[in-house]
């Protein structure tokens, strides 16, 4: 099993963001993070986030302690973009602005004939205790596996 990556990066949450240790906040913790391409994104913005902000009290339910969406944006995106949503949500974001993490864990996705630059393939994972459990990655243009409704069905 491969596990979460002792990096330093932007933990957006509730209209704030601080620079934590992803690993470090992961501890003794079952969790799901989800990964997009981009915040603002059409798929990302209109279905994605809304999925899990919708169903995150039943993945909740099933033990899961927080969700976490990853994406390599800076923060003050990540921020923005989270406060768009006018339905309170729970999400916490992980601003690998960097792609350090996304790289670690060889999510890397070329979207440069998109004129974003290289981004996070489209994923989701299940995490406990800072080891990956379950990994669902999307193909290019596809939002199947990573939905909140397959992982729900997943827990």
């Amino acid at each position: 099993m491969k596990s979460i990556p002792s990096v330093v990066v932007p933990i957006v949450e509730k209209g704030n963001f601080i620079n934590c240790n992803l690993s470090d906040i992961l501890k003794n913790k079952k969790v799901v993070i989800f990964g997009i391409p981009g915040a603002f994104t059409p798929a990302c913005s209109e279905k994605h986030m809304p999925g899990y902000i919708k169903l995150s009290n039943s993945i909740k339910e099933k033990g899961i302690d927080d969700i976490y969406c990853l994406s390599v944006n800076d923060p003050f995106v990540m921020k923005s973009w989270f406060l768009s949503y006018a339905e309170q949500h729970s999400i916490i974001g992980i601003a690998d602005g960097n792609a350090e993490i996304t790289k670690l864990l060889d999510l890397l996705s070329d979207k440069s004939i998109n004129f974003m630059g290289m981004r996070c393939t489209r994923f989701a994972m299940i995490v406990k205790n800072n080891f990956i459990d379950q990994l669902f990655i999307d193909e290019p243009s596809m939002l199947d596996l990573s939905s909140a409704e397959n992982i729900l069905s997943k827990l």
